[in-house]
């Protein structure tokens, strides 16, 4: 391998590390409350369109299962998935991308977290 093809590959495996997952305890909420998060949940009617586990009915499907929505790298396939993105997202999706089938919920930042 030449000076050349040497500097792609490196400048690669950078790029590849830059983009690598840094672990599902860095989208860790610093005082999140799991039960209060499951409330708000139900008392949104998130589950009209989401299955969420934990809530046994309804379980939509319109905007897909919420298991495991802090492991996946993107938000709706095109936001970077962390916590202040996450928030901003569930409290009104539509300014962020407007073309989602999301609407905007009345929730406070704090409930958002």
């Amino acid at each position: 391998m030449g000076k050349i093809g040497a500097a792609v590959l490196a400048v690669g495996l950078l790029g590849l590390a830059a983009c690598a997952d840094k672990g599902a305890a860095s989208r860790d909420l610093a005082g999140a409350d799991a039960a209060e998060g499951l409330r708000l949940v139900r008392a949104h009617g998130c589950g009209a369109c989401h299955a969420i586990p934990g809530v046994a009915w309804p379980r939509g499907r319109t905007g897909g299962s919420l298991a495991g929505v802090g492991v996946p790298p993107m938000i709706a396939g095109r936001l970077p998935n962390q916590p202040a993105v996450m928030a901003a997202f569930v409290r009104d999706a539509p300014s962020l991308l407007p073309d989602t089938g999301m609407p905007p919920m009345r929730l406070s930042e704090t409930e958002a977290r």
